[in-house]
C-alpha cells in the first residue's frame, strides 16, 4: 500500500490529486502485488517519474511502448496522456514532480537511475506529502531534483503505430521477438504485397522493417541486461543463432558489447 491514507494504489487511482499539492515532489510507493496491474489512460499537470525497484513497468504513451526495468525510470512530462502496466510482484516508486522546479526533457524518455536517487525516492515515499517549504523533507526534495536533472538517458522505446495492420504486426513481434519470418511472409498474412507493407512501415515508423525489428531486440536486450540476465540467455530468447552473432548485432547498434554496456551503465 501507499504511504498516504487517501490513495489506495498507484495502479488504480487517478493521480490528478497531485496537482492540488504545491510541493515540488510527491513520492508514492506501491506494495508488491502477486498479479500484474494497469492504470487507465490519464494525465496530470505534474511530471511523473516511474521508478521500478523490482519487476518491470511497461508504459504506453502516444504511439510507443516503453519498457522500464529496475535501475531505470521513465520520465513522463506534464499533461502527457499515458497508462502504465506493472509486472507481478513489482515494487514501484512513483514521483510527481513540479516541472517548474527543474529543467527536464519535454518529451518522454527513460533514464538510468543512480543509487543515490533510488534511495532518496524510497525515503521520500515514507514521508508525508504535505510537507512545508524549508522543512527537512523539502530540502531532501531539492536534492532529489538536482539528482534527477543529472540522470543519463536510455533507449527503451518501441514504436507501436495506430494503423491496425502495423499495430497487429508490432504486437506479434512483441509476443514472439525470436520470430524470423520475412517481410514478404508477413505481407502474405495481411493480403498485401511486400512493397506495400514496407512502405507502410517506413511511413509510420520512419524505419525499415529490419531496423524496426532490430530496435525491438535492442530494447528487450537492454531491459534484460538491466536485471542481470546472462548474455547467453538473451541471445537465445531473441532467436540468434549464436552468442557471437547477438554480440556483433548489439555492438554494431550501440558501439559496445552487451557486457561493456552493462558495466558502464549499471556497474556489473
Amino acid at each position: 500500500m501507499l504511504n498516504t491514507d487517501n490513495i489506495a494504489s498507484p495502479l488504480t487511482t487517478d493521480l490528478n490529486f497531485s496537482d492540488n499539492y504545491p510541493q515540488p515532489v510527491l513520492a508514492l510507493r506501491s506494495e508488491s502485488l502477486p498479479h500484474a496491474e494497469e492504470t487507465p489512460w490519464h494525465q496530470h499537470q505534474k511530471g511523473q517519474l516511474v521508478l521500478p525497484l523490482t519487476g518491470v513497468v511497461t508504459s504506453f504513451i502516444n504511439d510507443k511502448m516503453w519498457l522500464v526495468p529496475p535501475r531505470c525510470a521513465i520520465w513522463i512530462p506534464s499533461m502527457v496522456v499515458h497508462r502504465n502496466q506493472i509486472s507481478p510482484h513489482a515494487d514501484v516508486c512513483m514521483l510527481l514532480v513540479d516541472q517548474s522546479a527543474l529543467v527536464m526533457p519535454d518529451t518522454v524518455c527513460t533514464l538510468t537511475v543512480t543509487p543515490l536517487l533510488r534511495e532518496l525516492a524510497m525515503h521520500l515515499a515514507t514521508l508525508a506529502l504535505d510537507y512545508e517549504a524549508g522543512s527537512a523533507t523539502d530540502r531532501l526534495a531539492t536534492v532529489f531534483l538536482d539528482q534527477l536533472a543529472a540522470l543519463e538517458k536510455e533507449e527503451f522505446d518501441f514504436p507501436i503505430p495506430d494503423d491496425p495492420i502495423l499495430n497487429r504486426l508490432a504486437l506479434a513481434l512483441l509476443a514472439n521477438p525470436s520470430e524470423k519470418r520475412t517481410l514478404s511472409e508477413w505481407a502474405g498474412d495481411f493480403a498485401m504485397s511486400e512493397r506495400t507493407l514496407a512502405r507502410m512501415v517506413k511511413r509510420h515508423v520512419q524505419l525499415t522493417f529490419g531496423q524496426w525489428r532490430g530496435h525491438l531486440h535492442i530494447v528487450l536486450a537492454l531491459q534484460k541486461l538491466a536485471i542481470n540476465t546472462p548474455v547467453q540467455t538473451i541471445s537465445e530468447e531473441l532467436g540468434y543463432e549464436s552468442v557471437s552473432a547477438f554480440i556483433t548485432f548489439f555492438k554494431k547498434s550501440l558501439g559496445k558489447s552487451p557486457r561493456q554496456y552493462r558495466v558502464e551503465r549499471w556497474g556489473n
